[in-house]
């Protein structure tokens, strides 16, 4: 099976539902944003106060391409790394890219007390999230698959995608 990556905005159920689909089908999974914090020895919040989210976005496409697997493999990237041209064309090309798409309601629900989202810190509302959505939106839509996620458990997600494939 060709690998799935997992896209979409912080708060998706990327890494959830990632494992998830990797447990069922017992095939590997590469959580990007983990790989990057291991490799940089820092959280990455601590990397994007330290540093700039173009060093980040560097990071993370080199992450991306140097953990790729081909087949049987699960991806899930961090919610901007589709922002990234080569990272995008590269799992556009590569993958199989599913779109978790999640209403700014429902990320800000879920993360309004998680203080390690660097792009949020001291602004954490709805309408920032909204605005970050509609900024990405056009990446976002260029996947091959999309799967709504408000309201949905993670199984429900899990066998969505996999019914889907």
């Amino acid at each position: 099976m060709k690998t799935i990556t997992l896209i979409g905005m912080m708060g998706s159920g990327k890494s959830t539902i990632g494992k998830l689909l990797a447990d069922k089908l017992q095939i590997s999974h590469i959580d990007i944003d983990s790989k990057i914090e291991v490799l940089e020895n820092r959280t990455i919040s601590e990397i994007f106060s330290a540093e700039d989210e173009n060093y980040f976005r560097k990071i993370e496409n080199k992450i991306i391409k140097d953990t790729f697997i081909p087949d049987n493999c699960i991806i899930s990237t961090g919610g901007g790394a589709f922002e990234n041209e080569d990272s995008r064309k590269f799992l556009l090309e590569n993958s199989t890219v599913i779109f978790l798409e999640t209403s700014a309601e429902i990320i800000f629900d879920r993360i309004k007390n998680n203080t390690e989202r660097p792009l949020l810190n001291n602004n954490m509302t709805i309408e920032k999230i909204q605005e970050i959505i509609e900024l990405r939106e056009h990446n976002y839509k260029q996947a091959h698959i999309k799967i709504i996620t408000d309201n949905k458990k993670p199984q429900e997600i899990t066998k969505e995608i996999l019914g889907a494939l």
